[in-house]
């Protein structure tokens, strides 16, 4: 449906910032409600950040608000995450993903991308 490609991970010190961005390669991206979600080694995969098709809507997990945030150039099909305040806790790979319905639930995502590695020095 969407092939998706994640970039701009790598090693920042705590306190620190990095951008993610996820390219889309599918002709139907403004259609897509795009999220974020971040696997530690022997942990779950958990939501991290949506935003919906248009860009008016956006949701963040608990651990990340304030912190974090979403955006979307549907132009450029890109979605981005800006990650400020980082903390050793948010190591992990994080994953871009496309759902057709606006939700926070990974099931429902049907599109991911490789993935892309974010760690956090103390």
């Amino acid at each position: 449906q969407v092939q998706l490609v994640e970039s701009g991970g790598g090693l920042v010190q705590a306190g620190g910032s990095l951008r993610l961005s996820c390219a889309a390669s599918g002709r139907t991206f403004s259609m897509y409600t795009m999220g974020w979600f971040r696997q530690a080694p022997g942990k779950e995969r958990e939501f991290v950040a949506v935003i919906s098709d248009n860009g008016g809507r956006t949701y963040y997990s608990d651990s990340v608000k304030g912190r974090f945030s979403i955006s979307r150039d549907n132009a450029k099909n890109t979605v981005y995450l800006q990650m400020n305040s980082l903390q050793s806790k948010d190591t992990a790979v994080y994953y871009c993903a496309a759902s057709l319905l606006v939700t926070t639930t990974t099931q429902y995502f049907g599109s991911w991308g490789q993935g892309t590695q974010v760690t956090v020095s103390s």
